[in-house]
């Protein structure tokens, strides 16, 4: 959580020195605060222009954490509040694709009905996921994996890049109740000729299957493998690329020139790091 001003940061209780010292070392003032402790969290909300979430966890933390602090911000007279949406657009699926964004999505509802303004920033992909965490780029076989369509365009923001623009939204008192960026847009067909190229070997396409299949691979993951206890069980990450591949839920119009001193990180500069 972001709070009480640009240089402000509220960590949740417990925090390890780690994780606050290189927030202190940037002239942070970290306040400490039990997402079950209400006065806690309004003292650490007390003043502030913009509450920024970036919670990452399972339906307490989306839904019941963010309540909380959701709760805190209104109490205290913050005027604007930015969820941890974080994401592809989310909000054109409907419930049941993706256990983690529904949480999401249930979450915004109740944003919604809070007397206070809202700025949702969608970024797609995190695009440092390219390097192997996410599926799409099998660099042992050089495969680039796609579903139904290798056209289907993308959206992919790295970590870096979405943390500059909120902070940048954070400071703007006049965001619209969403903005969607995209570091770099690219399809399957579009990785598979840039992991060549930066690689320096041929990256060939594999067609998994299409959508229908997916979807009876992630029902028999989430069978053997429920994983309910896991942020990102396997085949949360499965439910993600199949909205991927989906295309609805991708970001469009971008609103990336809204604060032109940013530069945006491609594809290719994520697979050369």
């Amino acid at each position: 959580m972001d709070s009480s001003s640009p240089r402000s940061r509220s960590v949740r209780q417990g925090t390890p020195r780690e994780k606050r010292d290189p927030l202190e070392q940037t002239g942070a003032d970290v306040v400490a605060a039990d997402y079950g402790d209400a006065a806690q969290l309004a003292r650490a909300c007390d003043g502030a222009a913009c509450v920024v979430s970036a919670l990452a966890g399972l339906r307490d933390v989306i839904v019941d954490a963010q309540s909380s602090l959701l709760d805190a911000a209104v109490a205290t007279g913050v005027p604007r509040f930015i969820p941890s949406d974080f994401a592809i657009d989310f909000y054109k699926l409907p419930n049941g694709y993706n256990r983690n964004l529904d949480w999401r999505r249930e979450f915004a509802a109740r944003l919604e009905q809070a007397p206070i303004a809202a700025t949702s920033v969608l970024n797609g992909m995190f695009a440092d996921l390219l390097r192997g965490q996410a599926p799409f780029i099998l660099s042992p076989i050089r495969r680039v994996v796609y579903w139904r369509d290798a056209d289907q365009p993308m959206d992919f923001t790295t970590v870096e890049d979405t943390a500059a623009y909120t902070a940048a939204a954070a400071l703007d008192a006049a965001t619209p109740r969403f903005l969607r960026i995209a570091g770099d847009v690219a399809s399957a067909r579009e990785l598979s000729g840039v992991a060549s190229e930066v690689k320096g070997k041929r990256f060939r396409l594999l067609r998994a299957g299409d959508l229908a299949r997916l979807e009876k691979i992630i029902r028999f993951t989430q069978r053997v493998a429920p994983g309910t206890d896991d942020v990102y069980p396997p085949w949360q990450g499965m439910q993600y690329m199949h909205n991927m591949f989906d295309g609805r839920a991708k970001l469009e119009p971008l609103d990336n020139d809204r604060y032109p001193g940013l530069r945006w990180t491609s594809v290719r500069e994520v697979l050369s790091g």
